[in-house]
């Protein structure tokens, strides 16, 4: 459905031409967006011709797609009022804002996790179809640099003078240890049964539940710390169970909301794990190039705070940016600095709760799929096979992906049997969780594997992942 406007809409006419995309090409990217969120839309170059020529509004996500399609080609966000579609129903702005002072950062962090919840409850993408298609990296830019200019602040007291509502709870070191709790049981979960899995998405719901009445009760400073610290935690948690399932817009504004509740914890080692979390975002996207700047800004502002452990998987982050941006010298750099980092760390350090994923397993699993970035098949393969020296049933997930970053080092180096081989153990271990990004890796493998489509052992393993690629998302 559309409605119509007065006249021409020339704002997306001019801007359509600035861009270099045809009626026929916008009509294509709207519909490939739309496709990519479940949407089944059928637009065609009349569809946009009316657009441009008689100001028709498309309803639903559409104006929100049609913003980000153009937006990918010219390579910055496009906000609605500059191609005409502002009257459009609105895509709410909420997360997205990295506020200066603590009161309006617990506004907009509450706000998003109820937008959330509306969401779920709505059904057929709910909100986030709105949103479809809004992710931008440069949306990282300004929380970034707030982050890094002020990475705490001076008080977070919150007093009953200050509540909306004077029945408001008043906040203690006990409803801060449930919060820290249900994170490290969502983290646990999340490693062996993936992000898309209904335990993972539970994390929003305790957002909405528990922590957004407790960031508008009272506290005292040291409370206040470690409850915008637990709330933080859970709040990258679930900007990462969106990233793991396809969420991407989703996932960007809980970053952005965590990293902004981490300076509020003057937690500098948790807001250098939510910048990370951003980064390998902008990897998986494309970005490289933010992607090193993400991760520097978590490495550059915890020198002489964070642990060396911690301080390895900043740097390992940072090189996975760098080869992804193609400049093999500074991720070989970044790699060596990661590992130098991780021989120095020790059983007794001070390591965050929150980092007990990271091991040299874990190390060698990044370092592959730098090198599968760099191209270097070699190296994939002896750092593949470090990886998966000590397969557990705790990281399902991780174990997943570093098979198929395996079978592809394999097929790179011309051993199809091999290939095959962890390709099909792959398959079995993404048929077990709920991980949209280990189905794409899987989607990938077999994109490779097309040119040996005859054979037998690729036909098979074809047949065993068809379940895995026509599930829903």
């Amino acid at each position: 459905m559309s409605r119509e406007l007065r006249g021409p809409n020339d704002k997306l006419g001019t801007v359509l031409a600035v861009a270099g995309i045809s009626n026929a090409g916008l009509a294509r990217r709207v519909n490939d967006l739309g496709a990519q969120r479940g949407l089944t839309l059928r637009y065609d170059k009349t569809s946009v011709a009316r657009w441009v020529s008689k100001g028709m509004v498309p309803q639903g996500a559409a104006p929100h797609l049609i913003a980000a399609a153009i937006g990918a080609k010219l390579g910055r966000p496009v906000p609605l009022h500059e191609i005409g579609l502002a009257d459009a129903d609105p895509a709410p702005e909420v997360g997205l804002a990295f506020h200066r002072d603590v009161s309006s950062a617990v506004v907009s962090a509450t706000d998003l996790y109820r937008l959330d919840l509306a969401g779920r409850r709505a059904g057929s993408g709910g909100i986030w179809q709105s949103l479809a298609g809004s992710f931008a990296v440069t949306a990282y830019a300004t929380p970034a640099s707030r982050w890094l200019i002020t990475p705490a602040d001076s008080s977070v007291e919150r007093g009953a003078d200050e509540l909306a509502d004077p029945a408001a709870l008043r906040v203690g070191h006990s409803d801060v240890s449930k919060l820290r709790e249900a994170a490290e049981d969502a983290r646990r979960w999340d490693s062996k049964y993936g992000g898309g899995d209904w335990r993972s998405s539970m994390v929003p719901e305790c957002l909405r539940v528990d922590a957004a009445p407790l960031l508008l009760g009272s506290y005292s400073d040291e409370v206040g710390r470690g409850l915008f610290g637990a709330t933080a935690e859970l709040t990258r948690l679930a900007g990462w169970m969106a990233f793991d399932t396809g969420q991407q817009e989703a996932a960007q504004r809980y970053y952005i909301q965590a990293l902004r509740l981490a300076r509020a914890a003057a937690d500098v080692p948790l807001g250098g794990y939510v910048l990370a979390s951003m980064s390998l975002q902008a990897v998986y996207r494309g970005f490289g190039d933010e992607g090193v700047d993400l991760a520097q800004a978590a490495v550059e502002r915890n020198r002489g705070l964070a642990t060396a452990r911690t301080m390895s998987f900043f740097r390992l982050v940072e090189a996975r940016a760098h080869a992804r941006a193609g400049d093999s010298a500074a991720a070989g750099a970044a790699l060596k600095a990661a590992e130098g980092w991780l021989e120095r760390s020790r059983e007794g350090d001070a390591d965050p709760s929150w980092l007990g994923f990271y091991s040299y397993d874990r190390f060698a699993a990044d370092a592959a799929e730098c090198y599968h970035d760099l191209k270097a098949p070699r190296q994939v393969r002896r750092f593949t096979e470090q990886a998966l020296s000590k397969p557990t049933e705790e990281f399902v997930r991780s174990h997943g992906l570093r098979l198929v970053v395996s079978a592809v080092a394999e097929l790179e180096s011309g051993n199809l049997d091999a290939a095959c081989a962890a390709g099909t153990r792959a398959v079995e271990v993404a048929g077990r969780i709920s991980s949209a990004r280990t189905t794409e890796y899987v989607r990938d493998l077999l994109h490779r594997l097309e040119p040996y489509g005859d054979e037998p052992r690729v036909v098979e393993l074809r047949e065993r992942a068809r379940p895995l690629l026509v599930a829903p998302a």
